[in-house]
């Protein structure tokens, strides 16, 4: 298979039980370096899936508040190198001046006790409240938003070694999916392609193969959908921010099986969305 994002490499098969070893040949993953910059300034490097670079330099100046909309983005130039790719972002002139003035302010002594200080309060950083959000879905959508999330990843079914994130939306199905080894990563490129579509992130759920960490919550909330699902298990503090946004938290989804962490009455019993759980 011809793509820039895997690679076949040789591996040896070993059979233990019946004492076979062969040879053959592996598609896996390709994970690069890739710095999103901003005006000529790299601002961070992760190791990450080098497609929908694009949809990624959007949805990651989106969660990191950098932009509001994906008009504040002038320009992006993808810059492939020899030890990465550069994603050069060029933003308006008004919110550059805003970027450089947030720079500033967080450029400070070292040497202190203290000097970490701007990167713990950006880790457990407020989450929007989405409780306004009119969303409902039936437990038939859980099902089928994790369904169709399972047959929209070429790369997981090719190397069994990424993650996807979707956005999924009652009666149309998944609008977009997008894959990284980083399940944060493919958060963040979902939410460039959401952007990039002009659909509103409050009409749809986010759904992803991966576990539910904080981040995820804040990603999520920062797109504005009031509703995430995943195939495992949310953490303590993930659990504390989906209430303090008004967001429902589905976790270890499967099939007609899940478990609703927060929120549980935007759920709905079978069909019917006007059926819901009855708690106590």
């Amino acid at each position: 298979m011809s793509d820039a994002r895997l690679l076949s490499v040789p591996v040896s098969r070993l059979s233990y039980r019946n004492a076979v070893l062969s040879t053959g040949m592996r598609t896996v993953p390709e994970e690069v370096p890739i710095a999103i910059s901003y005006a000529g300034s790299s601002h961070a490097v992760m190791m990450a899936t080098p497609g929908d670079l694009e949809d990624f330099a959007i949805g990651f100046s989106l969660t990191e508040r950098i932009i509001g909309d994906a008009s504040e983005i002038a320009s992006i130039d993808v810059v492939e190198t020899e030890l990465g790719i550069d994603v050069q972002i060029f933003l308006t002139e008004d919110v550059t001046q805003a970027l450089r003035a947030r720079r500033r302010s967080m450029a400070g002594p070292v040497g202190c006790g203290l000097c970490g200080i701007e990167s713990i309060e950006q880790a457990v950083r407020k989450v929007p409240d989405v409780s306004d959000s009119r969303l409902a879905l039936t437990g038939d959508d859980l099902a089928d938003a994790v369904f169709l999330l399972n047959g929209a990843q070429p790369l997981h079914h090719e190397t069994r070694a990424v993650h996807g994130a979707g956005f999924y939306v009652p009666g149309a199905g998944l609008l977009a999916v997008r894959e990284d080894v980083g399940r944060h990563n493919a958060l963040d490129k979902l939410c460039g392609a959401v952007m990039r579509s002009g659909a509103s992130g409050q009409h749809g759920a986010v759904v992803v193969t991966s576990r539910i960490s904080v981040e995820m919550v804040q990603k999520s909330a920062i797109l504005g959908s009031p509703v995430l699902i995943a195939i495992s298990a949310p953490t303590a503090l993930a659990i504390r921010a989906a209430e303090e946004a008004g967001m429902t938290l589905v976790g270890l989804v499967r099939g007609s099986d899940y478990e609703v962490f927060t929120g549980v009455e935007r759920i709905a019993i079978g069909p019917n969305i006007g059926q819901l759980y009855k708690i106590g």
